[in-house]
């Protein structure tokens, strides 16, 4: 067993052409820990609240919007920040919603939504993208802070309570099928069936 564990250690260490394998095994690993903290600093970097409105579309408009609302000012202090609302939590998820973020950083470096009167010409293309995919992740989001198990019904309105029992409870619905412009003000809606 010893002489197994040196054969290795010497090959693991020994000279190759120019650089041992020892050398680019811990050059990588060190490489990958570095990458990594790098990455991961990066992505928790954008999902905060200064980052958003750090951009005058974001902050002369949207969030402008979001301070009216329960999300960002009630009575028991909790705020939705930016990120809570448009980023899920779990990390796989995450990562591919910066990636799909990336159209909305090509609209900022192009100037397609730098006016609020560009942004209002393309609030409800950007709202049904919103939309689409909480639709599309049952609104995981939302379910981040608002578990369905945890709802008292007794102190929801009889509408609500009617509402979140069945449709929620049947997967009839999502959350945004009856709360679009919960956090915003809602584009143009003509045309638009609701549930």
């Amino acid at each position: 067993m010893k002489q197994w564990l040196c054969y290795y250690w010497r090959l693991l260490w020994r000279p190759a052409a120019t650089i041992s394998l020892g050398v680019l095994v811990l050059g990588g690993f060190i490489a990958g820990i570095i990458f990594w903290g790098g990455f991961n600093t990066a992505m928790e970097a954008t999902n905060t609240e200064q980052f958003c409105v750090s951009c005058h579309e974001m902050r002369d408009n949207v969030f402008e919007e979001l301070k009216g609302t329960i999300h960002y000012n009630n009575s028991s202090g909790v705020r939705a920040t930016c990120s809570d609302c448009h980023v899920p939590h779990e990390w796989t998820d995450k990562v591919a919603r910066k990636m799909e973020a990336s159209k909305e950083v090509w609209g900022w470096l192009f100037g397609t939504i730098n006016t609020p009167e560009k942004f209002e010409a393309k609030r409800r293309e950007l709202a049904e993208r919103e939309w689409a995919r909480l639709e599309a992740n049952d609104s995981l989001e939302c379910r981040n802070c608002h578990e369905f198990e945890s709802m008292d019904f007794t102190r929801q309105s009889p509408r609500a309570a009617e509402a979140h029992s069945t449709a929620l409870a049947g997967d009839e619905a999502t959350c945004i099928d009856c709360h679009k412009g919960i956090a915003h003000e809602l584009p143009d809606m003509s045309g638009v069936h609701n549930r």
